[in-house]
């Protein structure tokens, strides 16, 4: 564990995620990084124990992935007003991840439950997104963000982001491939990464911090496959591009120009 919090830092990344615990809190301070928690679950039951354990482990922020595929929509809406009033109660502001075997596994049931929490608070749902879930279970094509941005007031009301490169059969697409250049499926992913981006600092986001995880998950669980190049290697050259392409999209806002595709695809 000690190496691999020395090994993010020394990567360049500023914090990490995972299901926090009093030893993450500790590492996480020892080498001056943020910690994001994590809960999945769903019994309301639970919630309170799982918030304080994250919140002792330093959690600045907690992602959740809430309910099961099977959930209703009016008992998720219950699970989510439940989740986010305790973790204020606890002192920490939580998100609902849109994810598979889950409450948000669809796109009509995540903008559901997304309305009716509205309805019922008057507020917008704080949502982590990670569109790669979305893409594979409407089978996208590219560009996929003409698909995936129906509701821009949630994405940028939303400050957790997993950016996986994905396309409308894999969650998950190799960054590279496996000579050093980019893949193909991560080319035709960074137009939507941009459009993101783009759609996020097209709000009023003054004072806001966004948690952007360049996500690639292990070979264990089966997100990455054993043919591929390593999820820490791919993860640290996804960091760079994520960090390359808002730098290059708040230049464009302030100066009002239009990205290019070289700019989309250099590496």
């Amino acid at each position: 564990m000690e190496r691999k919090f020395a090994a993010i830092k020394e990567a360049g990344f500023d914090g990490f995620t995972w299901q926090l615990d009093r030893e993450h809190g500790e590492l996480a301070r020892k080498h001056g990084l943020l910690a994001i928690g994590f809960v999945s679950s769903a019994n309301p039951g639970e919630f309170a124990g799982l918030i304080r354990q994250n919140v002792d482990g330093g959690a600045r922020r907690i992602n959740v992935q809430l309910g099961n595929h099977d959930t209703p929509v009016p008992e998720s809406i219950d699970m989510a007003i439940r989740f986010l009033e305790e973790g204020e109660k606890q002192g920490v502001p939580c998100d609902i991840e849109v994810h598979r075997d889950t409450c948000t596994e669809t796109p009509e049931k995540t903008y559901a439950i997304a309305a009716g929490y509205q309805r019922a608070t008057g507020r917008l749902l704080p949502i982590t997104w990670d569109f790669s879930h979305f893409a594979v279970v409407k089978h996208l094509a590219p560009p996929y963000w003409d698909r995936l941005i129906e509701s821009p007031e949630l994405i940028r009301h939303a400050r957790q982001f997993h950016f996986r490169p994905f396309n409308g059969h894999h969650c998950q697409v190799p960054v590279t491939d496996g000579t050093g250049k980019l893949s193909l499926e991560l080319q035709q992913w960074l137009p939507a990464l941009e459009k993101l981006v783009e759609t996020w600092l097209e709000g009023d986001q003054s004072g806001a911090e966004l948690y952007a995880c360049p996500e690639m998950g292990p070979l264990r669980g089966g997100y990455n496959l054993a043919q591929l190049p390593d999820s820490w290697s791919e993860a640290k050259i996804l960091r760079g591009l994520i960090k390359d392409t808002w730098e290059k999209a708040e230049a464009r806002r302030r100066t009002g120009t239009k990205p290019s595709r070289h700019d989309l695809i250099q590496l």
